[in-house]
């Protein structure tokens, strides 16, 4: 009987829950174990203790321990070895397995808090990680081009593949506790300044909207300035911080919210955007990095962060909302992404190189 031809699929990351990694990690894997070839494909997850069986007890796993740093276990020659985040510590050294490489971003490129020699370390040592690949698949074209025009990719075989929209109807969705009363703006994201909240509060004024951020706290000292921004609009009891939140309260607020706004400065991909356009809302967004490439002509953008002007953009965004009711629109774009597509993608890669070592 032939060898199966095996796919290893690192998700270490899961072991942050309520992330976007986390749920690159499921949605993706979910995906993919749908398109495994029976009795000549085998697909295995490496995954934290914590997160067994994630994928369900048919699947196969691989555990994660903290000296697979220094000692990686043994992957049989000609396996595939998919690295689903560009960050990770664990690339098996055997040259014989192929490597896929997922770079979400560069934002370390963007982020003031990096001085140029820890920009520089970051570069080297995610170019050595493209080095070692197969090939380097980006989540957008703009992450893309930032390897391009950043000269990390020089010859490498490289791809775009975008994820799929995480939002499962299925289940019935449970109101949260403590929501507000009246309409409310929302948005969802780690509480740092790569994510520009602070400039939200001054969408407030003149109106009696509340605002619901959720995520975990990055900064304390940024957190504050978001609070203070909401003092001076006079907005300080309509500003809420949820920290994470479960799956099931992001769907809520998705689905009940007035708008989504996200004035994000790096974004690889934008996730909670194709969220919030799945529930045909209105999402108003910055024109950073991918961004449009995502959102394209089904969302709205703030021009500058000035608060004039992004009151003026909230204000003719909704009237033209209202106007238009392109509910149909946008949630067709939100159902163009998705990770079924991904999926297909990706085990398109997997085949070509296993295909290319069967070949040898």
């Amino acid at each position: 009987m032939a060898m199966l031809k095996k796919v290893f699929v690192d998700c270490e990351r899961m072991k942050y829950p309520h992330t976007g990694l986390y749920y690159f990690c499921l949605h993706l894997g979910q995906a993919l174990l749908k398109q495994v070839e029976a009795n000549k494909e085998d697909i295995m997850f490496y995954l934290p203790k914590t997160e067994e069986e994630a994928f369900g007890k048919e699947a196969n796993y691989m555990l994660q321990h903290f000296m697979h740093k220094h000692l990686f276990p043994k992957i049989s020659k000609g396996a595939i070895w998919h690295c689903t985040f560009q960050g990770s510590n664990y690339i098996p050294s055997n040259k014989k397995v192929r490597i896929i490489l997922t770079v979400h971003d560069l934002n370390f490129l963007y982020d003031h808090k990096h001085d140029e020699k820890s920009r520089k370390r970051l570069v080297n040592r995610l170019k050595h990680k493209i080095d070692r690949a197969d090939h380097v698949v980006a989540i957008s074209d703009f992450v893309l081009n930032d390897l391009k025009s950043n000269l990390l990719l020089e010859n490498k075989p490289s791809c775009v593949i975008y994820n799929g929209c995480n939002i499962d109807d299925r289940f019935p969705v449970q109101q949260p506790e403590n929501i507000p009363a009246k309409p409310f703006l929302f948005t969802i994201g780690g509480i740092g300044e790569k994510k520009n909240f602070h400039v939200l509060p001054s969408l407030l004024q003149h109106n009696n909207l509340y605002l619901i951020i959720a995520g975990r706290v990055e900064s304390e000292e940024y957190l504050q300035l978001i609070k203070n921004e909401a003092r001076k609009y006079g907005a300080a009891d309509r500003l809420i911080f949820t920290g994470a939140i479960s799956e099931n309260d992001k769907t809520w607020f998705l689905e009940n919210c007035h708008a989504f706004v996200f004035p994000s400065l790096a974004e690889g991909f934008g996730l909670p955007v194709i969220e919030a356009m799945y529930f045909g809302k209105p999402v108003i967004l910055s024109s950073c990095t991918s961004l449009p490439e995502i959102g394209g002509d089904c969302a709205y953008y703030f021009e500058n962060f000035e608060p004039e002007s992004m009151q003026n953009v909230f204000r003719t965004s909704m009237e033209h909302y209202e106007k238009t009711k392109p509910f149909l629109k946008i949630r067709e774009r939100a159902l163009s992404f998705s990770w079924q597509k991904a999926a297909e993608q990706y085990w398109q890669l997997y085949r070509n190189l296993l295909s290319a070592n069967s070949g040898k």
